[in-house]
């Protein structure tokens, strides 16, 4: 069997760590009483972000639209996405510039939701907000009373 010489595999950058959010990080409330966002990670470098919705029963997302594509897995309860229902066990692959309706919450669910850029919001008169890797640092900033 042929071997490589060994070589340095160190990293360059000392700076490189896992990031852990352990299971008791606190839920940042987000509509009162309705709705819950845990960041897990932001990649300003790529603008890239993950995190886990909690969204009570009746709860309601603004139509959207994708800046980038992202990627839905339900863990519990049932959600309405555009005409059809997303199940706990459930995958969503959402593409790039994919628009939505209303997304509804059918169930309490809960659901890891990893995106690769922002999303934008609207209603009948135009842009409403939007959701990107700076709004959840900035949110993540502000339940640690860092901002």
């Amino acid at each position: 069997m042929l071997r490589m010489p060994r070589q340095d595999i160190t990293p360059i950058n000392d700076q490189l760590a896992d990031i852990i959010v352990r299971a008791d990080e606190p839920w940042i409330e987000t509509q009162p009483g309705m709705a819950w966002i845990k960041v897990l990670w932001t990649g300003p470098e790529t603008g890239r972000w993950a995190a886990l919705f909690r969204w009570k029963k009746g709860y309601v997302a603004s139509p959207h639209k994708h800046l980038s594509d992202a990627h839905t897995y339900v863990l519990k309860g049932k959600l309405q996405v555009r005409d059809g229902i997303l199940n706990a066990g459930d995958y969503d692959y959402e593409p790039n510039g994919v628009l939505h309706d209303e997304t509804i919450a059918l169930e309490d669910t809960e659901y890891l939701f990893i995106c690769d850029g922002p999303v934008v919001f609207f209603d009948d008169e135009g842009l409403t907000s939007y959701l990107s890797w700076e709004e959840m640092a900035r949110m993540q900033a502000a339940a640690k009373g860092a901002v």
